[in-house]
């Protein structure tokens, strides 16, 4: 049978495809046996790679690279496979979910409410604002971006511009979509800016005091890719200094979060456990995606979705578990 290392859980249906043909261990001390490794949320890099001597393919549960070494795995002639496009839609969801919250102060009612604060009805402190009208702002313009963009547009009529470096004019005509040419012009025209970028050192840092600084006054920010392409020092400082409004954060620069993070004490910044893509459908989807995919390369076959070297796109966004 193959031998596969999985250090964290997948959907039960995925799992049991995977032990039809393989051996399923998590114990770290086997790794110089594993014909291949299912990446979640674990660093694979050159001293992981090193420990497994056997290894042929790994499968990444989502779409982020950036937890794997590609060229150390291309070195050793380890194969990458991904699950692109799979979580596309939970993740969507989310983004819509955060915006409403932090646009009526959902979140903000809710820590009231929690510590017994009395509220008068129509407190002055939840007056949100409507979506209806206003400006979505796409930091880049992948899959997820695109899918909650249209949420968005149907839901509240609302307008769209964005920015990606691969964004042409032709092409933001097509997707109905108003390209700006710079991130900074994202955020100076949007009334919601949503994050949708993968984590690079290109992306690393993208959002940054100058482009908060340009935002308009009460604008809201959702973050839903990568915690490491927004400067969390800057948005503190955008939050409590202005212009923005508020914030929803479902990644943070590190997971999980210390607990003294000035972020999270906050009463306008919103932060969940990087669950994106934690809903039953998108994790079928995705684990289902990964173990089919290992299977095919362990067959001496072509994969659908291969990882070849490194990525510095900024129009695709990262993966959510």
């Amino acid at each position: 049978m193959l031998k596969i290392f999985l250090c964290e859980p997948i959907h039960p249906r995925a799992l049991a495809l995977l032990k039809t043909r393989a051996e399923v261990f998590s114990d770290p001390a086997c790794l110089g046996r594993a014909d291949a490794a299912i990446s979640r949320n674990l660093r694979m890099d050159a001293a992981f790679l090193e420990q497994c001597p056997a290894l042929k393919v790994i499968g990444i549960h989502g779409t982020g690279t950036d937890r794997v070494d590609l060229a150390a795995a291309a070195q050793r002639g380890v194969r990458v496979v991904y699950a692109p496009g799979e979580n596309a839609q939970s993740v969507a969801e989310l983004i819509v979910g955060l915006t409403l919250a932090l646009a009526r102060r959902v979140y903000l009612a809710d820590r009231m409410l929690q510590t017994g604060e009395a509220l008068a009805i129509a407190d002055a402190r939840l007056t949100g604002m409507e979506l209806h009208g206003k400006t979505l702002g796409l930091v880049g313009v992948g899959s997820i971006a695109r899918r909650a963009a249209e949420m968005f547009r149907r839901a509240f009529g609302m307008s769209i511009v964005g920015y990606s470096p691969s964004l042409t004019e032709e092409r933001a005509a097509c997707l109905g979509i108003a390209r700006c040419t710079c991130v900074r012009e994202v955020f100076a025209r949007a009334d919601v800016v949503s994050i949708g970028v993968p984590l690079t050192p290109q992306t690393r840092g993208l959002v940054g005091t100058a482009e908060l600084a340009a935002a308009k006054p009460g604008a809201l920010l959702v973050n839903t890719a990568r915690g490491g392409v927004v400067d969390e020092d800057a948005l503190y400082r955008a939050l409590t200094q202005g212009p923005l409004g508020a914030a929803a954060c479902d990644v943070l620069a590190h997971e999980p979060p210390a607990p003294g993070l000035p972020l999270l004490r906050l009463p306008n910044f919103l932060a969940t456990p990087h669950l994106g893509a934690a809903t039953d459908e998108a994790l079928l989807r995705v684990g289902m995606c990964v173990v089919e995919q290992i299977f095919t390369v362990l067959d001496g076959k072509t994969p659908a979705h291969e990882c070849i070297g490194t990525t510095d796109r900024t129009d695709v966004e990262s993966e959510h578990k």
